[in-house]
Parts: structure tokens; sequence; C-alpha cells
């Protein structure tokens, strides 16, 4: 079975952060490419030692809505 997660990716300090968007697993690299190449890596383990019910939240699962809400 082929599982997707969602990622958002910002920049911190020297590093650029992707973080998963339907469990929580974040991983760093110095370029967005290598951030996101990391958390797939840090994904496929996951996936591979999770538990049955961990992965139901993937199924039917529609991509998230991501945007900024502003405060002042």
């Amino acid at each position: 079975m082929e599982y997707r997660l969602s990622a958002v990716v910002f920049r911190e300090g020297k590093f650029y952060v992707a973080r998963g968007v339907e469990v929580e697993l974040a991983s760093q690299g110095k370029t967005v490419e290598e951030a996101l190449k990391n958390l797939k890596e840090a994904f496929e383990l996951w996936v591979k030692h999770a538990e049955h019910d961990e992965l139901e939240v993937f199924k039917d699962a529609d991509s998230p809505i991501v945007t900024q809400v502003v405060a002042a």
C-alpha cells in the first residue's frame, strides 16, 4: 500500500525543517530538497514500524489545505 504524508517546510536558521501534517514527524536539511528527502526516509521507517491503527489516518485521507492566518 502507498501512504502519502503532507509536509510543511520552513526555514529555521541555516536549515530547512520539513514537518509531517498527518503524523508528528520532522526532519531537516540544508536545502528544501534535502529536508524532504530526510522526511521521506523518516516516514518510510515510521510506516514500517507503525501499528495498523496508526496507519488508519491515511485511509481515505484528503490533502490538507495549508495556509497562513495573521494575527495583529
